[in-house]
């Protein structure tokens, strides 16, 4: 069963051009669900059969997981053993007539523009890592970037002249993302004062935001930053890297623009996508009625 798992793993990344972080969520999944499997003392794939995937999945719900990761789970075992059935390695694809696990949409946390503000003054410039740490945060909530896509830019997709940096994200899809002048600021000190400092020849490779070793920065370290910044500044809500894009996104909203503008500078291929935002939208638009009617 390894076997048949590093196999798929590496068909689905060549043909369908996936990042790294999606092979690593099908493969964890995969992982589970074949330790699941080897304590049921099943060996053999064949005798794989819907009663058994539909226990597994009972499983997960008993341990509390949320509907999207047992959706994603779900689209993991399906696409496993469709490949199974195509290669023939499997006489009958046992998740044939298996429903998919109905996804809830949960609408993402977001932050107010005070908070973001509290958030954004609270790095002290003065130092060299909050300088940086200012820069990042900065050009977060500026531009709406995933965490992979900040990590992974480049000294060469800034385009200050022109307010916009270039962006690679998913499915190495590159894309063009307006900057406001007070990230442009920041950043810009940054690179002027820090990065120097930081930089190592052999190791840096151009990219933007890096750590006292002169390497690119991990996931991990930005979502140390942005919980670091936010307990600093007194926010109570639970706040990760991506609260700073849904706010973004939010606010943009909030402000008038264009859905599908929103959905550009977001990244996203479909634009049912970024309609998520407009719910939040409506439920701001039912707030501030509630607020300031006179008869509310």
């Amino acid at each position: 069963m390894e076997e048949f798992l590093k196999e798929y793993l590496t068909i689905i990344r060549f043909e369908k051009n996936l990042s790294d972080n999606t092979i690593g969520s099908y493969e964890k999944d995969l992982r589970g669900f074949l330790n699941f499997l080897e304590r049921k003392n099943i060996s053999d794939l064949n005798n794989v059969n819907a009663e058994v995937i539909n226990e597994y999945f009972n499983e997960l719900r008993k341990l509390g997981r949320e509907s999207a990761t047992s959706a994603r789970h779900m689209s993991s075992v399906k696409g496993f053993f469709n490949y199974l059935e195509d290669t023939g390695y499997i006489e009958k694809n046992p998740t044939e007539k298996l429903s998919s696990v109905k996804k809830s949409r949960k609408l993402p946390p977001v932050l107010s523009f005070d908070e973001i503000e509290k958030i954004l003054n609270t790095p002290d410039t003065n130092d060299l890592v909050q300088l940086r740490d200012k820069a990042i945060l900065e050009l977060f909530y500026s531009s709406g970037l995933r965490v992979s896509e900040l990590i992974n830019l480049k000294v060469s997709d800034l385009f200050f002249a022109d307010e916009v940096i270039r962006v690679l994200g998913k499915g190495s899809k590159e894309r063009l993302v307006p900057i406001g002048g007070s990230a442009i600021k920041w950043v810009t000190e940054y690179l002027k004062v820090t990065r120097p400092v930081f930089e190592k020849k052999d190791k840096s490779r151009g990219y933007v935001f890096l750590n006292r070793r002169g390497t690119k920065l991990s996931r991990a370290w930005i979502w140390k930053i942005v919980n670091e910044y936010s307990k600093s500044a007194g926010i109570t809500k639970e706040i990760h890297p991506h609260t700073f894009r849904h706010s973004f996104a939010t606010h943009l909203l909030e402000g008038g623009a264009d859905l599908r503008a929103v959905q550009e500078m977001l990244g996203h291929a479909d634009i049912s996508t970024t309609q998520i935002y407009t719910h939040i939208d409506r439920d701001y638009v039912k707030q501030v009625h509630r607020d300031h009617h006179p008869r509310g």
